[in-house]
Formats: structure tokens, C-alpha cells, sequence
């Protein structure tokens, strides 16, 4: 018998730069960092208010060889037909429009489907 009442409570990130993923997450998509556990390496647990959301930061293992993803905070991938599989996450945005000029202002590069804008 499958559970009942599931719901999505969270979704981990690894990041070399988690402090740099968190003020992009609270910044641009209004998140709030809260209070994270020890758990011997660094966390950063934010959540999207009124939601139940939370989203955990990983800071990722220094030894691991494996990329980070199509843009990431040390080694960018600039061919963005790899943005279409892998991990991700995604938000639906009432205000599409002013959001995409949000991300513009702050110099983040828009792309749909590998069409800059």
C-alpha cells in the first residue's frame, strides 16, 4: 500500500559555493535561510515561506570528479543543450515576465531551451 499523505518536503544541492547558491535561492526566488543541523560539513537549509518547501545546500566533497552541472560556480559548461537533462529543480513563477527582467538586472543569463534572451 503506497503512503498516504506524501508530500514533497525538500530537495538537496551539492555545491562547491553554497553560499553563493543561497543568496541566489534568497535573492531572486525570495527564500529564507534557517537553522541547519551540525552534520560535520556545510549545510545551508532554506525554505520558501508559506510553502513547507525547504531546499538543503550540500557543500560538495572537494574530491569528487564528478561536474557540479552545466553551469557551475567553478568550471561553467557554456553548451546549454545540457541544461535540458540532468538534475534540476522548477519553480513556477506567477510574474514570469518581471521575474526574467529580475534575473537580467542582476546579470544572470535568461535562456529557454538554448535561446539566450
Amino acid at each position: 500500500m503506497a503512503a498516504k499523505g506524501a508530500c514533497l518536503n525538500h530537495v538537496a544541492r551539492e555545491s562547491s559555493d553554497i553560499r553563493r547558491l543561497a543568496e541566489f535561492y534568497k535573492e531572486i526566488l525570495g527564500f529564507e535561510e534557517v537553522e541547519s543541523p551540525n552534520v560535520g560539513f556545510k549545510v545551508i537549509w532554506l525554505s520558501l515561506p508559506s510553502t513547507g518547501f525547504f531546499f538543503h545546500l550540500i557543500e560538495r566533497l572537494p574530491e569528487t570528479r564528478l561536474p557540479e552541472g552545466p553551469y557551475s560556480t567553478s568550471s561553467p559548461t557554456v553548451d546549454p543543450k545540457h541544461l535540458l537533462r540532468g538534475h534540476h529543480v522548477c519553480f513556477t513563477i506567477s510574474n514570469f515576465e518581471s521575474f526574467v527582467q529580475t534575473l537580467k538586472v542582476n546579470s544572470f543569463l535568461v535562456r529557454f531551451r538554448g535561446c539566450c534572451i
